[in-house]
């Protein structure tokens, strides 16, 4: 434990070089940190460049670590009981777009074996649903209805919700599970999805997936399975659905979670707004 104190007294008197011995020689233990202390290390992590994300992460495992120590009773105040994070920037995902959603889905990307059948369906359905990764991994052969055109969704909190399926992801489903039966060993038969080994899938399966083809046809930073569910959150709304009834296929619990996909339909507002406005193409 000494050890650990001569560690954190190390980690928050290294302000700079010039103090840093001064103030080791000042505090003798944990007890005399206090938050003044706290603060000149993060505005030094602030100067070194550091972005309000990390030092949050740093703040948040010494806010643990602190609640150790109170627990083990080595200190009776926490410096950083009043501690508030960082502002951080919300960064705008940019969802892809209908055309490159086209040229992937319509084009000649994916092989005929059951890889190639497997990693397409895997697209068409988070696409076609806006479910999540973990929701589709975990669904179970039982909960999709092709007669009906339906799939049920297990989705956070152990909520369940049903999600329709067009034709499109219906016949893609119907191929898929007939070179699935083709394996010589499926391990966990009540998974939909499984691999060639027939082991369930797992995340970084899908994350590649999603990642490596739409490298072929998007230059966009951000490409993982998220963002097809994103996508099919923002087209919904840009052609007409309902705030409400987007918020329902995804399993939000508010409209509030649903709304961060509306700024992307403002640029389509406008256009209308623009069109609209008696005065608003006037040059």
């Amino acid at each position: 434990m000494k050890k650990s104190i001569q560690s954190t007294l190390g980690l928050l008197t290294k302000v700079t070089p010039a103090n840093a011995l001064r103030l080791n020689k000042q505090i003798k233990n944990i007890e005399k940190i206090g938050y003044n202390l706290i603060r000149s290390w993060i505005v030094a992590l602030v100067e070194k460049g550091n972005s309000h994300r990390t030092i949050n992460r740093k703040m948040s495992v010494l806010r643990s670590y602190y609640k150790f120590l109170l627990k083990t009773e080595l200190i009776t105040v926490s410096p950083l009981k009043l501690h508030r994070p960082l502002k951080e920037s919300k960064k705008v995902n940019v969802p892809f777009s209908t055309n490159e959603i086209s040229l992937l889905l319509d084009g000649d990307f994916f092989t005929s074996d059951y890889t190639g059948v497997l990693e397409r369906t895997i697209i068409i359905l988070l696409y076609y649903t806006g479910m999540r990764r973990t929701e589709l991994i975990d669904l179970k052969i039982n909960n999709v209805d092709l007669s009906e055109g339906a799939v049920k969704v297990l989705g956070k909190r152990k909520k369940e919700r049903l999600i329709p399926l067009l034709p499109e992801p219906i016949e893609c489903i119907r191929t898929y599970v007939s070179e699935r039966n083709k394996l010589d060993l499926i391990i966990e038969e009540q998974f939909l999805f499984c691999g060639i080994k027939g082991k369930k899938l797992s995340d970084g399966f899908v994350y590649k997936t999603v990642k490596n083809y739409f490298s072929k046809v998007s230059t966009k930073v951000k490409k993982s399975p998220h963002m097809l569910r994103h996508s099919f959150a923002t087209h919904l709304l840009n052609n007409g659905a309902g705030l409400n009834a987007v918020k329902d296929l995804l399993g939000h619990e508010s409209v509030a979670a649903t709304q961060i996909y509306t700024h992307t339909s403002m640029k389509q507002i406008q256009q209308i707004y623009a069109k609209a406005h008696p005065r608003g193409m006037k040059k």
